[in-house]
């Protein structure tokens, strides 16, 4: 395993998730070993994914169990003076926009489950014509009149959309973005440029695509994107495959042209570093990824280093 490098630099990692699932769980105690590896964790961020749903009352209400899960999870860490990072610091829950009006409840009850930490929520909206893919949304979802009709409530009670979608749907967000120029939206995981199914052996054409709906999404200043989540399955390495796991050093030479690109179109303030363990688990080291974050931004000032790693996390989710 690689050294920890310029441990002291403050980090918020801006995306990750606990949970218990097959083959294996990624709770509190595995999160603090990761976090506890040497490099410099301040806070972090749990997204939603569809654990700790409550198992009883109506449907819409089950997500509510999760922020409790997140918000239990904080306050346990904020109590335990062993415990430096501020885990959780930001909670990002989900809430089935397709409610349109109905789900303004929803959004309250999240509220007052985390009333310090709830901070938006997350509708994932992939979608892809191939069975290669899950698609977790009916085609054209963020057009949808109902979701959009949920969607506004978003900004009505000052939260946030993380939106989850494959690099094909990235104009699609462009125009939920403009739609809605007073509700942030933050695009994980760089928008999803797919190596898998259709799409395997097309790196060229992928990056073309992805690339260009980048510009557009970057019009748009209600929009930030979260630096990671390169390392699933869908991207189309064989990192996962590999007994010893990519180097730093060939992180960061794959992921230069697309943070680069990101940055670029974005800024520096419009863009956060994230981890998105465990799903980047199967495929990178803890260490070895925010190794590779920090090499690609050796030339970069240290304002620009302080946004990307900490800051803008720290603005765009509210953490103070």
């Amino acid at each position: 395993m690689e050294s920890p490098l310029e441990p002291e630099l403050p980090i918020c990692d801006a995306h990750h998730h606990l949970w218990e699932r097959p083959p294996g769980g990624y709770m509190l105690d595995d999160l603090l070993q990761d976090l506890r590896a040497g490099h410099n964790i301040v806070s972090t961020v749990a997204v939603e994914c569809r654990y700790g749903y409550r198992r009883d009352g109506v449907d819409e209400l089950k997500p509510v169990g999760e922020v409790e899960f997140l918000e239990s999870i904080a306050d346990r860490v904020a109590t335990d003076p062993t415990i430096t990072p501020r885990v959780a610091a930001a909670i990002v829950g989900h809430a089935n926009l397709l409610l349109g009006d109905a789900v303004a409840p929803v959004l309250e009850r999240h509220m007052a489950a985390s009333p310090r930490r709830f901070r938006g929520i997350r509708h994932s909206t992939t979608w892809d014509a191939s069975d290669m893919l899950r698609s977790e949304a009916p085609r054209g979802l963020l057009g949808d009149s109902k979701f959009r009709l949920g969607f506004a409530w978003l900004g009505k009670l000052d939260l946030s959309f993380d939106a989850w979608v494959y690099h094909p749907q990235l104009t699609e967000v462009a125009e939920l973005a403009r739609a809605f120029p007073s509700v942030p939206i933050i695009l994980n995981h760089i928008g999803a440029p797919v190596g898998v199914g259709p799409y395997a052996g097309k790196q060229a054409e992928v990056f073309q695509l992805w690339s260009s709906g980048i510009v557009e999404l970057a019009k748009y200043p209600n929009v930030v994107v979260k630096l990671g989540g390169v390392g699933s399955m869908r991207s189309g390495y064989d990192w996962h495959e590999r007994a010893v796991k990519p180097s730093s050093l060939e992180l960061a030479k794959t992921l230069q042209p697309y943070f680069e690109h990101c940055i670029e179109k974005f800024g520096v303030d419009r863009c956060l570093f994230e981890s998105n363990f465990p799903v980047e688990k199967l495929a990178n080291t803890y260490v070895n990824l925010w190794n590779a974050f920090k090499r690609l931004t050796e030339s970069y000032t240290i304002g620009e280093r302080a946004a990307l790693f900490h800051d803008t996390a720290a603005r765009v989710y509210r953490i103070g």
